[in-house]
C-alpha cells in the first residue's frame, strides 16, 4: 500500500519531472518520490524565550522522520508573544496572529499536497493557530509542544513571568526595593519555553494531551530537556504510524474528546483563553461546541492542581509528580473524562 496517498499526485508520473526536478535540488533521491511526504511545521524564532528552543526540536523530529520512512519538508510559521506585545498597539497583532498561523500551515500543507503534518510551536496563538489548521486539512498530524520554561529564582523565591508584573506595581506602590525589582527582573526567565504556570500555552498544550494530538506527558516537560526533544523524535514516528493507519485529526478531535480537553483546563486551573481557542478549534473540525457547554462542564468538575498564576506551582512541578497524564487518570477514575476517545497513537485515552 502506498502511503504517499496525497504527495504522490504531485510526484508520480511522467508529466511531474518538472516537480521532482525541483524536488531532487532540495535533497530527494530515487526512491524518496514514493514515501509520505512530511510537513513540519516550524515555530521557532528568537523574538521570545518561548520560541528560541524549538530549532533542536525540529532537528530531531526530521531526522526521525526520515528513519521512519517519510520525507520531510520544513517550512515557517510566525509568532508574536502577548507577554512583549501586552499595552502596546502590538498587541492588536496577537489574535489575528492565530488566523495567520492556521493558514500559513494550511497553505504549506495543501498547496504541496503533503501526506501528513508535524507542527511545533510554542507560544499562546501557535497553539490553538496549528491545532486549528490540523483540524481544517484533515490530514494525518501531531502537535508538538515547544515546551516549558523552567521557574527562574530570586532570593529563594519561584519566579514566572507574572512575578515581573507584580513587581512593577509594588514598586510602584513603594513596597518593593530597586535591588529586588531589578533582580526579579533579570532572573524571572532563566531559560527558553513557554511562560511556566498554568497561563494560556501549557494549558493549550495540556490540553492537546487530554484532545489526543499530542503525546502523554509531553506538554509539561521543560524547553531545555532532553526529554523535548526526545519527545519530538518519537512524535515524528508516531505520525508515520498514523499515516499508515489512514488516522485522521477529525477521528480524533470529536465532541466527547473536546469534553475531555476543557475537563483537563478546568481541574488544573487553566486559562479562561482556553474558551475562545477551543470555541475556534471545535468550529475547524466541525464538532458542535458552545459556550454553554463550558460551564457545563465546569460544574461537574474539581479544580485538582494549585498552579500559578492563581496557585503556587509551575508546570515543571507539574510534571515531577506526573504531569498532565496523572491528571487524567484521576479524572478517568473519577467518572469525568471519556475513556473510549481515540488519540494520536491508535490507542483509546484509557489506554493510554
Amino acid at each position: 500500500m502506498a502511503y504517499n496517498w496525497r504527495s504522490k499526485l504531485i510526484t508520480g508520473g511522467v508529466s511531474r519531472a518538472p516537480n521532482r526536478s525541483m524536488l531532487r535540488a532540495t535533497g530527494f533521491q530515487d526512491g524518496d518520490f514514493d514515501k509520505p511526504l512530511i510537513g513540519i511545521a516550524n515555530g521557532h524564532s528568537n523574538m521570545n524565550p518561548c520560541n528560541m528552543g524549538i530549532q533542536p526540536l525540529i532537528d530531531r523530529a526530521f531526522d526521525a522522520v526520515k528513519v521512519a520512512g517519510g520525507m520531510p519538508q520544513t517550512f515557517g510559521v510566525p509568532t508574536v508573544t502577548d507577554g512583549i506585545g501586552m499595552g502596546t498597539e502590538g498587541m492588536k497583532y496577537s489574535l489575528v496572529s492565530r488566523e495567520v498561523i492556521a493558514d500559513a500551515i494550511e497553505t504549506s500543507v495543501n498547496g504541496q499536497m503533503m501526506d501528513g503534518t508535524l507542527v511545533i510551536g510554542a507560544c499562546d496563538k501557535n497553539m490553538p493557530g496549528g491545532m486549528m489548521a490540523i483540524a481544517r486539512m484533515n490530514v494525518p498530524a501531531i502537535y508538538v509542544y515547544g515546551g516549558t520554561i523552567k521557574p527562574g529564582n530570586w532570593k529563594g523565591t519561584d519566579l514566572t513571568i507574572a512575578s515581573t508584573f507584580e513587581a512593577v506595581g509594588a514598586f510602584g506602590a513603594g513596597k518593593m526595593s530597586k535591588e529586588d525589582f531589578e533582580g526579579v527582573e533579570k532572573h524571572a526567565c532563566p531559560t527558553a519555553g513557554a511562560c511556566g504556570g498554568m497561563f494560556t500555552a501549557n494549558t493549550m498544550s495540556s490540553s492537546f494531551e487530554a484532545l489526543g494530538m499530542s503525546l502523554m506527558g509531553s506538554s509539561s516537560m521543560a524547553a531545555p530537556d532532553q526529554e523535548k526533544a526526545d519527545s519530538a523524535a518519537e512524535s515524528a514516528k508516531v505520525l508515520i504510524e498514523a499515516i499508515k493507519k489512514n488516522l485522521r485529526p477529525r477521528d480524533i478531535i470529536t465532541r466527547k474528546s473536546i469534553e475531555n480537553a476543557v475537563t483537563l483546563i478546568m481541574a488544573t486551573g487553566g486559562s479562561t483563553n482556553g474558551v475562545l481557542h477551543f470555541l475556534a478549534i471545535a468550529d475547524a473540525a466541525e464538532v458542535e461546541w458552545t459556550i454553554d457547554d463550558f460551564e457545563r462542564v465546569r460544574q461537574k468538575t474539581p479544580v485538582l492542581c494549585d498552579m500559578k498564576p492563581s496557585g503556587k506551582y509551575v508546570m515543571t512541578d507539574l510534571h515531577k509528580v506526573g504531569g498532565v497524564p496523572q491528571v487524567l487518570k484521576m479524572l478517568l477514575k473519577a467518572g469525568l473524562l471519556h475513556g473510549d476517545c481515540m488519540t494520536i497513537t491508535g490507542k483509546t485515552i484509557a489506554e493510554e
